[in-house]
């Protein structure tokens, strides 16, 4: 292949013209749609596949990504730069060669809370992983807030059953072209990886359960999130009512919805996630009983994802970076952390709450909740998830991320997403300094968790040993990497 010329790639809908890094190494493919412009009539819809096209598609940049309130951590990277629009369904495809190599592929959905995120993150892009990995690699824009997650079935009947996973449902349509166009980049669509962090771990976990992925993906790999984050229909249609009301709808209007220009449903959006947030995402997935039938975690313990082999953890501070933002926990005397975690624990909070402190003598009540809160929301549940995984397949691996930022006088510890740029080997990239400061051994770090990702991702196996009810070992990921058995147990076996 002549590779002064720019790659060229032909799928079903067309030829596409991407273009080669600066070393000529790895083709990108940037801004390719595998589902129509989700508007007018599409709008709250399921995907549906886009128009083919005739002669050769410029695939060079990245397209829109969904609308969005960007929010601080998009903003690090420079989102509010970034073009937005309903016509979003584009996917990002890096190749290190355009042949029939058959090559393991990797998909990666992107996090922000299931409202805010893009494929197109200078922190997700792919050119690492293809070149590390031999391997092609693969982002994926879907639907976000109102629009990919708001459950409209009790106002519009059957028209609109799956409308609160529509931002689901563009994933499995992104796993599908996957399926079927991944050979034209030199990708097998017998080894296909899917892995995400927080809402693109719960959208991970949300497919494991999903009837209509069944069958997309092969190992699945879930940072920060698990089978958690999905709403019962009562819930998702109380968020429904509060959204139509923040838009200045009547309950029941829902041709003035489907008409409403986006930055309406985004100012209704924002105030019903802010009103929210703090206690449970007011826009995620939905057991609607059509698209999903149960929560996922009931359906993964009827072996829903028999098949697939999974990696799953938490970073060990993960609600730091939500707690620092709360102005009532620092300031929390010992009546107040013994409200809040008799919120959780009832009776046994006096006993929980010794545990914990047992765990981290010395440490504020303010840290002593976010490790209750960091249990609750990420730790318990990725837990929960390899239990009963384990149970069905005993291809499960378990993982704990220890590093600590030094950014911010290290007051963020060893928070949510931390982990990211270290997975991805791209802490050099654009404001990735900001958050992770600079902790001695973090190059060390970054390369050992990209190769071991890598590694699951062609052989099926991350390099330690599996999880079990009996050992339960966990790599630990941090200043040094080792393997610890049942870390945190005097905590883990509070909430059996």
């Amino acid at each position: 292949m002549d590779r002064t010329d720019a790659p060229l790639a032909e799928i079903a809908d067309g030829q596409l013209r991407g273009k080669w890094t600066p070393e000529h190494d790895v083709a990108m493919f940037r801004g390719i749609p595998y589902a129509a412009p989700p508007v007018g009539p599409l709008r709250f819809q399921p995907p549906v596949p886009p128009s083919p096209w005739t002669g050769v598609r410029d695939a060079t940049a990245f397209g829109p990504m969904a609308p969005q309130n960007v929010g601080v951590m998009e903003r690090i990277w420079g989102a509010e730069r970034m073009a937005s629009d309903e016509d979003c369904l584009s996917l990002n495809v890096w190749t290190p060669g355009l042949d029939s190599g058959k090559r393991p592929v990797m998909v990666w959905i992107h996090g922000g809370a299931f409202v805010t995120g893009s494929g197109s993150t200078p922190w997700y892009d792919g050119r690492g992983f293809a070149r590390a990995g031999d391997l092609v690699f693969v982002t994926v824009n879907y639907r976000l807030g109102v629009l990919g997650f708001l459950h409209l079935a009790e106002l519009g009947g059957e028209a609109y059953a799956t409308s609160g996973n529509c931002g689901i449902l563009d994933q499995v349509a992104a796993l599908r072209w996957v399926r079927d166009n991944i050979a034209a980049f030199g990708g097998d669509p017998a080894q296909i990886t899917v892995f995400g962090e927080s809402a693109g771990a719960g959208s991970v976990g949300t497919l494991l359960g999903l009837p209509a992925a069944s069958g997309l993906f092969h190992r699945a790999i879930l940072q920060s999130g698990a089978c958690a984050f999905a709403s019962s229909r009562e819930r998702a249609a109380g968020m429904a009512e509060e959204t139509f009301k923040a838009a200045g709808l009547a309950p029941t209007d829902l041709t003035g919805l489907l008409e409403a220009p986006v930055s309406q449903l985004l100012e209704a959006q924002e105030n019903v996630y802010t009103h929210h947030a703090a206690a449970a995402l007011p826009y995620q997935p939905v057991v609607d009983g059509v698209a999903l039938p149960e929560t996922p975690l009931e359906a993964v313990t009827k072996g829903s994802a028999a098949e697939v082999a999974v990696v799953v953890g938490t970073t060990s501070e993960e609600m730091k970076l939500f707690t620092l933002m709360d102005p009532d926990l620092a300031a929390s005397d010992e009546s107040a952390i013994v409200a809040r975690i008799t919120e959780v624990f009832g009776t046994r909070a006096s006993e929980a709450l010794e545990a914990y402190r047992d765990e981290r003598p010395g440490d504020s009540n303010a840290d002593v909740w976010t490790a209750v809160a960091t249990d609750a929301v990420f730790r318990i549940p990725a837990i929960r998830l390899l239990e009963r995984q384990g149970a069905v397949n005993n291809d499960c691996w378990s993982y704990l991320f220890t590093m600590r930022s030094t950014a911010f006088g290290g007051a963020l510890g060893a928070c949510h997403a931390l982990d990211v740029p270290f997975v991805f080997d791209n802490l050099d990239r654009p404001g990735v300094n900001l958050f992770t400061g600079d902790p001695p051994g973090a190059a060390e770090l970054a390369q050992a968790m990209h190769h071991a990702w890598i590694a699951f991702a062609r052989d099926g196996d991350p390099g330690w040993p599996r999880y079990d009810l009996t050992r339960r070992a966990t790599m630990e990921f941090g200043s040094s990497c080792r393997v610890v058995d049942d870390p945190g147990r005097a905590e883990r076996v509070l909430w059996d």
